[in-house]
């Protein structure tokens, strides 16, 4: 049930929140140039807007998030662009963990990951190492990451476990799969928002948001807070999900 404050203002109900969300955090550089400033401002503006939602959802109780940081794809945008990209999970890291590390948020981080810069690598060795034993919510970045290359990674696998005789095809269930997915940890997707009024999924998390509830807003990521955030989660909550089945069935 979503409750009612005065004047018809919706509350959450805490007991039907998702347990996962994803978030694509687009519209950084539309942001920074409506207002005439570098990309890079859009960026540095977008990861203070991270830790708000991070915050605010982890005082909810919501089990984990996953953002898109940057895609595989991301890497035909303009070089200077991209330098800073790259640097920029590096200055989120420094910047934030402790502040990460005292809300009990436990880091992860997925995608191709051994092709990054030695820097970051060794950045997000010290994140996932200094909250490890946090036992909040699971904060994830997807970091060069493309869903298809991950669902082909998976394919890779199995296959070679099916010619080198370690598995039958009878083994090869939906279970088994998700298990060679980099989300194998993670509870599943329940809810998918996009900032900035793009209607597209960009090659983020394919499989796993096969039953997910999508939310779009026009809102540009540096601008979405947390009362954006709340209104996405009513959104949520105001649907009847099926997973392919009848409604009272």
């Amino acid at each position: 049930m979503i409750f009612r404050k005065k004047k018809d203002e919706l509350i959450l109900d805490r007991n039907r929140l998702p347990r996962h969300i994803a978030f694509i955090m687009d519209g950084n550089g539309r942001w920074a140039k409506k207002r005439g400033l570098p990309r890079t401002a859009g960026h540095h503006e977008g990861g203070k807007a991270l830790l708000k939602v991070l915050k605010k959802c982890n005082e909810l109780g919501i089990e984990a998030i996953t953002v898109f940081a940057f895609s595989t794809e991301n890497w035909s945008r303009p070089k200077e662009e991209v330098e800073y990209l790259m640097k920029l999970p590096n200055q989120y890291i420094k910047t934030y963990l402790p502040k990460i590390k005292e809300a009990n948020i436990k880091m992860n981080f997925i995608g191709f990951l051994d092709v990054l810069p030695e820097e970051m690598k060794e950045n997000i060795r010290l994140a996932m190492q200094e909250t490890k034993n946090n036992t909040g919510m699971i904060f994830t970045i997807a970091l060069n990451y493309g869903a298809q290359d991950e669902i082909l990674y998976a394919v890779k696998q199995i296959a070679r476990e099916y010619h080198e005789g370690n598995i039958t095809l009878e083994d090869i269930t939906k279970e088994y799969f998700e298990k060679k997915l980099f989300t194998n940890d993670l509870p599943p997707i329940d809810f998918m928002v996009r900032t900035s009024g793009e209607l597209r999924i960009s090659n983020f998390l394919l499989w796993q948001i096969a039953y997910s509830e999508l939310y779009f807003v026009p809102k540009l990521w540096p601008d979405f807070n947390e009362k954006e955030l709340r209104k996405a989660l009513i959104a949520y909550q105001k649907r009847k999900r099926r997973f392919g089945g009848i409604e009272g069935v």
